[in-house]
């Protein structure tokens, strides 16, 4: 018996060492080479101790596996980065148009070999990517388009070349591939102007660290296959050219804000193109740069605003010594206000300015997707100003693609994550004309975690709170077809679940109250509505008239008024009763699903996140009274119902425990008060009083 047991382990041992003799022996192009390094140390730390070490050869008939850029299938579109993995005689080959897609398949059979694979069962592969730019918007703490502690508390972590590899690690791994840094004016922080030197603010000194920092920031994206933007608001300038020449002294940092009369001048226009110019040439593995024609461009006409950035950053751009990528973002003024409007004359303008600048490269065109409420519905209901005709699309131009800016002002402390949504976002919004979305938003930086308690927190930054979110829009965006199988797993594998089934669809339903509320109640800017907080403008609750009177952003939902008129189509449209309904069935569903997630055994860091979603199921379950208590008390003002009153009073009641509950939830884990960018001292606690005064307000009749 010990002469088997003897033999066996023998056995075990030459096979374990014939295996890791195979190792991964790769070939490829010099040239190809030379941007996979990051890849191919990943695919050696992970695989290592499976199947040998991978080592790059020179003879092409000694590789297992062959990497090669494939044909460019179409010409009028990006190298597609998708990949082709599949077996050949000798192992496998791996191609792609272009070297990211590449990355990205060696990440693929890196995770595969992590996740158990033999290097003889590894799975083969044929992705084509379904959007072509895939971008996260991260608004720097530095000279903000917004001011306040949510935004200044970041800069230290912002300024860690640490935390970004974090997130540029992040990124890779859920195929994002473009990095925008969005800023009021971000040259002054990267290069000093030659012939206006008192316009920096910074010593020598300072701006060599500055330049460390970008270089090394820029450096780690290449690597990882991240393309980089620096995205501007104009016209704003650094305060010490203010005042050293006498120009735009409504752009001091400290200054009058970013809306109002902007001022151009030869010596603003000199230095604004000077300074692109500088910066492209500069930064070599910087992409390219962003401009916007909006805020501190009041009093110019849509004409005027763009000739000058034709004159100023377009034409700093165009005498770089190097090719850098575009971002133009669509007017967001048609008349001379610094408010959002649209109009065909607008449109027609633009189209013609950017189909004539003359560029290698296709245009990138951004358009805000429901405004500055991205997460309402997958249905595109508005832009920034109103509705866009098809002036942009029709006919088909072969000199710019549509970026939809998917921007979230809604839920920060709390998590999302529902593929589904991506997926009918993304079945809607993906014709011929456009090439990507870009994801993030404008009041909150995902950088230090300001939420959690520091004895809860087993994570070192802010967006890892949000994994989910972007391992759910990252990967569709690049593969439509990827399946819930995919997010079960990393879900089981986070977790140490046997199976993540439910707990993914715990997270779907959990993510659709939000989203029911900025759709039910109409949003446009920022502030409009803060959908976790229940807050609209200057962060005030969302009372019960408010709520009531306010009119739907989805055309598939009707407001309050007009479902008591009958002015809507029962067939095509949810009555808020129905809509009431549903959102308390799912919610329902997601307790149920909740006790099934803890009558097993589970970690700390998953309960933090099952808070969450409990969370969302009262809030869905006072959503639902909220809608109840306001068509009962619609009803009474209208004569419709005597007893309407009555019944809204007892409706809301039950509503404040939900609310009271959900205050108890948030605070679990997380500090009881944070900045929030319209109210600094944001908390559920302080809003249970006017929880209580709906009561009241529907008590005594009070209509205003």
């Amino acid at each position: 018996m010990k002469r088997i047991t003897y033999l066996f382990i023998l056995i075990l041992f030459f096979n374990s060492c014939q295996q890791k003799s195979v190792g991964i022996k790769i070939y490829t192009d010099q040239n190809v080479l030379d941007e996979l390094s990051y890849a191919i140390e990943k695919l050696e730390s992970h695989q290592t101790g499976s199947v040998g070490s991978v080592t790059v050869v020179t003879d092409e008939q000694e590789a297992n596996l062959i990497l090669r850029l494939s044909l460019q299938y179409d010409i009028d579109s990006e190298k597609n980065d998708g990949f082709e993995l599949s077996k050949s005689d000798n192992g496998y080959q791996l191609s792609s148009e272009c070297s990211r897609g590449l990355l990205y398949g060696l990440l693929d059979i890196s995770e595969q070999l992590s996740n158990g694979a033999s290097w003889g069962a590894i799975q083969e592969k044929s992705i084509r990517a379904h959007h072509d730019f895939r971008a996260i918007k991260f608004n720097l703490p530095w000279y903000s388009y917004r001011s306040g502690e949510n935004l200044t508390l970041h800069t230290e972590t912002c300024r860690d070349l640490k935390f970004w590899e974090s997130f540029l690690d992040m990124m890779v791994e859920n195929k994002f591939n473009a990095l925008t840094l969005w800023n009021m004016h971000p040259y002054m922080y990267m290069v000093k102007s030659e012939s206006f030197p008192k316009a920096s603010p910074f010593t020598d000194a300072e701006m060599a660290e500055w330049k460390k920092f970008w270089k090394g920031l820029f450096k780690m994206a290449k690597d990882r296959g991240v393309d980089t933007y620096v995205i501007n608001w104009n016209i704003f300038l650094p305060e010490a050219f203010s005042k050293e020449y006498g120009a735009a002294d409504y752009s001091s940092e400290t200054g009058a804000g970013y809306f109002g009369e902007g001022e151009t001048n030869e010596y603003i226009e000199a230095y604004m193109r000077e300074m692109v110019t500088l910066t492209i040439n500069k930064y070599e593995n910087l992409t390219g740069i962003g401009l916007t024609l909006g805020e501190r461009m009041g009093g110019m006409t849509s004409e005027e605003r763009k000739d000058w950035v034709n004159r100023t950053m377009i034409a700093g751009l165009k005498e770089a010594d190097r090719k850098a990528r575009l971002l133009y973002r669509a007017p967001l003024s048609a008349g001379t206000n610094s408010g959002g409007s649209v109009s065909v004359t607008t449109e027609k303008l633009t189209r013609d300015a950017i189909e004539n600048l003359d560029l290698d490269d296709d245009v990138w065109i951004s358009f805000k997707f429901n405004w500055s409420h991205g997460h309402t519905s997958p249905k595109l209901s508005i832009v920034h100003g109103g509705m866009l005709t098809d002036t942009y699309w029709e006919p088909y131009s072969e000199k710019y693609k549509g970026v939809w800016t998917i921007r979230n002002e809604d839920f920060f402390v709390m998590r999302w994550g529902n593929p589904d949504f991506i997926r009918e976002f993304l079945d809607l919004n993906s014709q011929k004309y456009i090439g990507g979305c870009i994801i993030g938003s404008e009041t909150y930086i995902p950088a230090k975690d300001y939420f959690t308690k520091e004895e809860h927190r087993s994570w070192d930054y802010a967006f890892e709170r949000q994994w989910l979110f972007y391992k759910v829009w990252g990967n569709l965006l690049y593969n439509r077809n990827i399946s819930d199988s995919y997010f079960i797993h990393a879900i089981e594998e986070k977790f140490e679940l046997e199976d993540g089934k439910e707990l993914l669809e715990a997270w779907k339903l959990a993510s659709k109250n939000p989203n029911r509320l900025a759709s039910f109640f109409g949003s446009t800017w920022d502030a409009t509505v803060y959908s976790e907080g229940f807050t609209t403008n200057n962060g005030r609750f969302i009372d019960i008239n408010n709520f009531i009177n306010r009119n739907v952003l989805d055309s598939s939902f009707v407001n309050i008024p007009n479902y008591l008129a009958g002015n809507y189509d029962s067939e095509k449209q949810i009555s808020p009763l129905q809509l009431a309904d549903l959102a308390e069935k799912e919610s329902e569903q997601i307790v149920q699903l909740l006790m099934e997630l803890r009558s097993k055994e589970i970690s700390k860091e998953l309960e933090i996140e099952l808070t969450d979603i409990e969370f969302w199921a009262n809030y869905g379950f006072y959503f639902a009274m909220k809608v109840r208590a306001g068509v009962a008390l619609e009803s009474f003002r209208k004569g419709i119902d005597a007893n309407g009153q009555q019944k809204a009073v007892e409706i809301l009641t039950k509503g404040l425990g939900y609310w009271v509950k959900m205050t108890d939830l948030a605070e679990k884990y997380n500090v009881k008060e944070m900045p929030y960018q319209f109210d600094q001292e944001f908390s559920w606690r302080k809003h249970i009083v006017d929880a209580e005064y709906d009561i009241m307000i529907a008590k005594d009749n009070l209509i205003k």
